[in-house]
């Protein structure tokens, strides 16, 4: 990350990152009408396995040997970007589980009745599918919003 103060930016390569209040950025689906809300948040999570999908693949491009040497680099950079400790498993399995600890989008949306990472989901999706070398699908189960200990989430192969 490099912080440019005369352009007023924070940078990781070509990707430009900002420092944003998560209760803030949550508070907006929390006044979303139910249905409006559930879009938004589907449309967020697609937006961030986009883009975030585009720096996972450049994280695994700089060398990381094998996939769990980039997830490990993955679980350290979420915790330096704000995203709570992450701590991936079920690779052996053919899928991707992850667990988050200390959500940030958990933590700004406060308490709800469904779950509400959908930024980590998206992100979730897009690492797997790398991990995985094949298309893949990622879903939230449990969420610290909903009252879940942590949250947790799983990714698996797409069906065709």
């Amino acid at each position: 990350m490099a912080y440019d103060a005369s352009q007023g930016e924070l940078r990781d390569g070509d990707a430009r990152y900002l420092v944003l209040r998560d209760d803030s950025l949550m508070g907006m689906f929390r006044r979303l009408p139910v249905e409006a809300r559930r879009e938004a948040l589907r449309a967020f999570a697609e937006s961030v396995a986009e883009h975030g999908g585009r720096s996972a693949q450049r994280y695994r491009a700089m060398g990381t040997a094998g996939s769990g040497e980039f997830l490990a680099s993955l679980e350290e950079t979420a915790a330096q970007l704000g995203w709570g400790v992450w701590r991936f498993s079920g690779i052996e399995i053919g899928e991707l589980h992850l667990e988050v600890e200390n959500s940030p989008f958990a933590h700004g949306y406060g308490a709800s009745s469904e779950v509400v990472c959908a930024p980590i989901t998206g992100m979730l999706g897009a690492v797997a599918s790398i991990v995985l070398a094949v298309p893949a699908q990622a879903e939230e189960h449990s969420c610290a919003s909903a009252g879940g200990a942590i949250c947790r989430f799983s990714a698996r192969p797409r069906k065709p």
